[in-house]
């Protein structure tokens, strides 16, 4: 007899392994900043592991949904912030808007599990499968429909002992390494194959310490002093045309004492929020005060462009290009300049926005119509400061700001507005990613954000020095540059998927050969 979708929901509800994988989706947010207990991302992974353990594809995929629904429930619960206080939809959409969000990510993870099951003969066979399965299913999360590659598994290890790999394999590679060590985990609690267990953790070991021991980077012995400026303007005042011009005399009174402290000062995403062409005035006049004091800004600004159009989110240099310069050199439209190219959906640009605008104010918020930048484009160069830039979202897409690094880059920039998720651990989730973009390419980050969290970051020493949320402040700081170039950013993902190219081949080539055997015998016997 076919099941009712009640009698469903009611085994559902009475099912421990449903309960056992959702817990353990949900306990994975605390491996994650602000809370760091890294060491739980492997307890969290080997029981989704023992839960979809199953001998049909169909129960593991079930099990890995509700492990994957979990982890991003919980994970980026801030999203509701924003959809609740900004999006002007009623408390009841608001909550099925998250929850189909999460149960389409939730996907991914069901597909890798599923997939192991499906094709994994033996255990050795399932742990490649679920490695392989893990590095497609989350290349797809980060690419398709636009990507969001939030709180992949690498990210936890941020702070652990492990963070000397990423340098080497990255955050993607860091990923897979959880999963191999969860599944070792996992080996050892249930079966207790200690054989298979060491198997798995020589290499990962043998590789620890061969990064550790080894580093194409080191510190150049200059230094670069910066200046952070935090305006903490509140997200309902942002937009406000009234607000323009208190929020550019804020960030401009707020920076003028100490102009003569910094090589660099740095503004948050749309600290101008006049569009530029308009701002041309106050502009030339940030430009003069910057070249006067033997400085260069770095400052976001909304850019409409009246001939085209197009409206980019932007960063322009103000002030000094080349040390030598006695002169600010900005212009409107000048080259000197970034243009994001990783949109985020809904924020800053609307799918159907002819169907979608009218429903609810959370289609159509301001500044949610930008045009995309090219993906490859120059560093900003300020005060002969080479500057790998990218804007908010963008950090989270490790080959994309991998593609507009240059042997001449000395340090990543990054700019956003997090105020939109209130006193949530999205800023936080926000600022580990851009530290593990850091450790990845060996390059000091400098993060400016309009609320928090601002600060600066050494991926050598790993001293991070913050201003404190919620504050108008500024940080002014010494950055030890750094030369040489990391593995990471000379190769990218590359080895990462030849390892895992090598693991399908290994079990299709067990496996072909298993059916073939089987069809001989069964043909002769």
């Amino acid at each position: 007899m076919l099941k009712t979708p009640l009698n469903k929901l009611i085994s559902l509800v009475k099912d421990k392994y449903a309960w056992l994988a959702l817990s353990a989706g949900c306990a994975l947010t605390f491996a994650y900043a602000p809370f760091g207990i890294w060491p739980l991302v492997l307890l969290c992974l080997a029981i989704a592991i023992y839960v979809t353990d199953q001998p049909t594809p169909k129960q593991a995929a079930k099990y890995g949904f509700l492990f994957g629904f979990g982890w991003f429930a919980i994970g980026i619960s801030w999203v509701h912030v924003s959809i609740a206080q900004f999006g002007g939809l009623p408390i009841f959409a608001s909550i099925l808007a998250m929850a189909l969000l999460c149960a389409y990510l939730a996907i991914y993870p069901a597909l890798a599990f599923a997939f192991a099951a499906r094709y994994g003969k033996q255990h050795w066979q399932k742990l490649a499968l679920l490695i392989s399965g893990f590095a497609i299913t989350e290349y797809l999360r980060g690419s398709l429909l636009t990507g969001f590659p939030w709180l992949s598994f690498g990210y936890t290890l941020t702070d652990s002992p492990l963070k000397t790999l990423a340098p080497w394999i990255g955050e993607f590679g860091l990923t897979l390494i959880c999963v191999a060590l969860s599944y070792a985990l996992y080996w050892l609690i249930r079966y207790q194959r200690y054989k298979a267990a060491a198997a798995t953790l020589l290499p990962i070991a043998l590789l620890y310490l061969f990064t550790t021991q080894t580093s194409d980077t080191r510190y150049s012995g200059q230094q670069l002093k910066t200046l952070l400026v935090q305006g903490n303007i509140a997200q309902s005042l942002r937009w406000e045309p009234e607000q323009f011009w208190p929020t550019m005399s804020k960030y401009q009174d707020m920076t003028r004492p100490n102009w003569t402290d910094a090589d660099l000062v740095v503004w948050p995403e749309a600290a101008i929020p006049e569009i530029e062409d308009y701002a041309f005035d106050y502009l030339i006049n940030l430009d003069k005060a910057a070249a006067f004091n033997n400085t260069a800004l770095i400052t976001g600004i909304p850019d409409y462009q009246f001939d085209t159009r197009n409206v980019y989110n932007t960063l322009i240099v103000l002030g000094k290009k080349q040390r030598d310069d006695s002169e600010g050199q900005y212009r409107y439209l000048h080259r000197n300049r970034y243009q994001k190219h990783q949109l985020l959906p809904i924020g800053e640009f609307v799918p159907f926005e002819d169907l979608l605008r009218p429903l609810a104010p959370l289609f159509d918020l301001p500044m949610s119509s930008f045009s995309r930048g090219d993906a490859v484009q120059n560093n900003l160069v300020a005060n002969g400061i080479h500057v790998l830039p990218a804007i908010c979202y963008e950090i989270a897409f490790s080959e994309l700001v991998r593609g507009n690094y240059t042997h001449a880059s000395d340090i990543l920039f990054t700019v956003s507005n997090d105020a939109w998720f209130g006193d949530s651990h999205g800023p936080h989730q926000h600022m580990q990613i851009a530290r593990m973009r850091a450790l990845e390419l060996q390059r000091p980050l400098v993060r400016v954000t309009n609320n928090g969290i601002s600060g600066v970051y050494d991926p050598i020493s790993n001293q991070q020095i913050t201003i404190p949320q919620f504050t108008s402040d500024i940080l002014s700081t010494e950055l030890k540059l750094i030369s040489g170039h990391s593995f990471f950013s000379k190769h990218g993902h590359t080895p990462v998927w030849l390892f895992v190219g090598l693991l399908l081949l290994l079990v299709g080539a067990v496996n072909s050969k298993s059916y073939i055997s089987s069809k001989m015998e069964k043909a002769f016997f």
